[in-house]
C-alpha cells in the first residue's frame, strides 16, 4: 500500500453465492471501489473459499481449495471480499488449516491481506457517499461470521447512515443467527426454519421496507422465508443498495 495506507490496487474475491445468485452485488462492490479511485483486479482462477468443505469436516479437501485461492492472489495487494462469511474463512481459518505444514507462513500472509468490503470502504478507503435516492426505511442484518470473525458490526451501519434519505431502524434480533449456516440448514431443517422465522418477525417488526445485509447466504435464507410467508419486505446486498442510492 502507499504510505497513506490507501491502496492503488486491490484484488476482489467474488464468492460462490455472488457468482451464482447475486452477480449484481459483486459488480456493485467492484464499482464502488473503482469510483473511489482504486484499480480492481479479479483473478480468473479464483473459486470457492473452501468453507463448505471445512465446515463439513473435509479438511484435506478444504486445504486443496484454500491453496488454490492462495496461489490465485500472488501480489501483495489487499483482498476485498463482499461477504463476511467467506472473508472470515480466509482470514481466520486459512492459517489454522495449514498449521504445522509448509504452507503455513504463506497462508498467514494471505490471511493478513483479507478485508470484508464494508470494513475496507469505511476504514481504509474512507469513502463518502451522496444519497440521490428517494426516502426509504431499512433495517440491517449482520451475519454471524462478519460480526464474530471479522469484527464487522458498525461499519455497514456507518455507510447506511451517510445516506441522507435513508432511515436505519435496528431490529431486536440483530445479533442472532438467521438459521442458514450452510449445510446446517440442510442437516437441521426444523431448527433452521424456526430460527429464520424468528429473524423474519424481528425484521418485519421494524416496519422497514427492506433488509440490507453483507452476506448473500443470509439474504438467500431470509428473503426465501419472507417470500414463502408472503412478506412485503425485500432484501438486498449492501453493495448493490449503496450503488443504487448514489446513482439515484
Amino acid at each position: 500500500m502507499p504510505s497513506s495506507g490507501r491502496p492503488d490496487t486491490v484484488y476482489y474475491f467474488g464468492t460462490c453465492l455472488v457468482d451464482l445468485f447475486y452477480p449484481e452485488a459483486g459488480l456493485a462492490g467492484m464499482e464502488l471501489l473503482k469510483r473511489a479511485g482504486i484499480r480492481v483486479v479479479f483473478p480468473a482462477d479464483q473459486s470457492c473459499c473452501g468453507q463448505p468443505a471445512r465446515n463439513s469436516g473435509y479438511f484435506d479437501e478444504a486445504r486443496a481449495v484454500a491453496l488454490r485461492q492462495i496461489k490465485a492472489f500472488p501480489q501483495p495487494w489487499p483482498i476485498v471480499v463482499p461477504s463476511g462469511s467467506c472473508a472470515g474463512m480466509m482470514k481466520t481459518h486459512y492459517p489454522d488449516l495449514f498449521e504445522g505444514r509448509p504452507e503455513h507462513e504463506e497462508a498467514k500472509a494471505f490471511a493478513s491481506r483479507v478485508f470484508e468490503l464494508t470494513d475496507f470502504l469505511v476504514n481504509v478507503v474512507n469513502i463518502r457517499l451522496t444519497d440521490k435516492g428517494q426516502p426509504l426505511t431499512v433495517t440491517w442484518h449482520g451475519s454471524c461470521h462478519s460480526m464474530r470473525e471479522m469484527g464487522v458490526v458498525d461499519q455497514p451501519k456507518a455507510l447506511l447512515r451517510q445516506l441522507a434519505n435513508v432511515t436505519l431502524v435496528e431490529n431486536g434480533r440483530e445479533k442472532e443467527c438467521c438459521g442458514f449456516g450452510g449445510t446446517f440448514a440442510v442437516r437441521q431443517p426444523e431448527i433452521s426454519a424456526a430460527m429464520v422465522a424468528d429473524k423474519v418477525t424481528a425484521l418485519e417488526d421494524t416496519k422497514a421496507a427492506r433488509v440490507i445485509s453483507g452476506d448473500c447466504g443470509c439474504l438467500m435464507n431470509i428473503t426465501g422465508a419472507m417470500g414463502k410467508k408472503g412478506s412485503p419486505m425485500g432484501g438486498q446486498h449492501i453493495a448493490q443498495f449503496l450503488l443504487e442510492r448514489v446513482d439515484g
